[in-house]
């Protein structure tokens, strides 16, 4: 390896210096997640036992060495015990890296157990409720005429939301993968006002206008008679049990996936032909 630069009898090259960068990042980024806990006291107790640890093998001082390294052989699992509470949030921020989630399989079941619980709850209590489940493409536009909050999704979240008492419980949420983006949201109207000879409210309205223009799932809690419905593609299904709700998210939501990819699929396909077709041409 080339040497870049030297310091006394250190020699030290390109790679040694992406290395130490490296270690340098990932002691900066666990510092920042640390920081103002109890566990930061360690952290800096560690990081002067590693610097004592590599100066005392550089100067050969055999018998600090040895007393280093016994701290060193428990040190990762010393590490493990102390920060387990830091290392819980580093992989789940981890996990929520847009670049992370692409390899992993989500397959929404979480999301739909959380939904039909509250919305199971909701209906017992005759609690009125309006929930926009986001599908392949995102309606800021929509989200933006109530109040953005990004919250983790809980069903104790929605529940508390459509609370008659509550300052949220007018308009919809809108629910992006494990996130409620906003509350009190205003949606479209359609222009439906009955569903099979039956007169629909408000919500019911509400819940239909958004499918038909967007790509969602809506669920909709009746206050007046805790029955649960499902809004897709301007068709609205009434009636469902807590385990129907969830069923058809997760259904819905694999549909959506196969749909994307088989969309990228064709064009890729269409691209393919068309570009056959100019070299037939051009021959």
């Amino acid at each position: 390896m080339v040497e870049v630069f030297k310091i006394g009898f250190l020699s030290v090259s390109l790679l040694d210096m992406i290395d130490i960068l490296l270690v340098t990042l990932i002691f900066y980024k666990v510092y920042t997640i640390i920081r103002g806990t109890i566990a930061a006291q360690i952290f800096y107790g560690l990081i002067f036992v590693l610097i004592l640890s590599f100066l005392t093998q550089a100067a050969n001082f055999k018998a600090l060495g040895w007393l280093l390294k016994l701290l060193s052989d428990i040190w990762v699992i010393a590490f493990v015990i102390l920060f387990q509470p830091e290392i819980r949030r580093l992989l789940v921020l981890i996990g929520k890296n847009p670049f992370v989630r692409m390899f992993i399989k989500n397959d929404g079941a979480n999301a739909a157990d959380i939904i039909s619980e509250a919305a199971f709850e909701l209906a017992q209590h005759q609690h009125g409720a309006l929930m926009v489940i986001v599908r392949s493409v995102g309606i800021r536009g929509v989200a933006e005429t109530g109040e953005l909050i990004n919250a983790k999704l809980s069903k104790n979240l929605l529940r508390s939301i459509f609370f008659p008492r509550s300052a949220f419980h007018d308009g919809a949420v809108i629910i992006n993968n494990d996130t409620v983006e906003a509350v009190r949201c205003t949606l479209p109207l359609s222009s439906e006002t009955s569903i099979n000879g039956s007169a629909i409210g408000m919500r019911h309205r509400a819940g239909l206008g958004i499918s038909e223009q967007t790509d969602v799932l809506c669920v909709i809690v009746s206050e007046e008679t805790g029955t649960i419905s499902i809004a897709e593609h301007g068709q609205i299904k009434s009636g469902l049990s807590k385990e129907g709700v969830r069923k058809y998210i997760i259904n819905a939501m694999h549909a959506s996936r196969k749909s994307g990819f088989q969309t990228f699929w064709d064009a890729l396909k269409k691209i393919n032909n068309r570009n056959k077709t100019e070299t037939e041409i051009g021959s």
